[in-house]
């Protein structure tokens, strides 16, 4: 996967996230604090992978990340209330991403330089 497609793709993934986002939803499952924090977490992948910090395997764990998380939130909405417990294990979650993708961005890998055509 090239690096323009790898981008669009983390580009359309976050303006989806973002329409979800403003989807209305039950009371009691609203969550804009995790949203707008995983929103970030997808914008600072793209950056990565963007200046050459992430190589295309590192961004792809970190997406894949992502979307446990997505999937995590999805099912703590799921009975209709989002619990405090159920929110601390999130923010965890988020957490934790959040420090794979600093990890990640400044490690020694970086996606090599591409050489212009000739």
């Amino acid at each position: 996967m090239n690096t323009k497609s790898l981008v669009a793709a983390l580009f359309a993934t976050v303006i989806s996230a973002s329409v979800l986002a403003q989807a209305p939803a039950t009371p009691g499952t609203n969550t804009p604090k995790i949203d707008a924090r995983q929103a970030n977490q997808e914008k600072r992948i793209a950056q990565g992978v963007a200046s050459g910090q992430l190589t295309d395997k590192e961004a792809a764990r970190l997406d894949k990340r992502e979307a446990n998380l997505s999937k995590a939130e999805t099912a703590a909405k799921a009975d209709g209330v989002v619990t405090k417990k159920e929110r601390a294990k999130l923010t965890r979650m988020e957490n934790k991403d959040s420090k794979r993708i600093h990890r990640q961005k400044h490690d020694k890998q970086v996606k090599p330089a591409v050489a212009p055509a000739q």
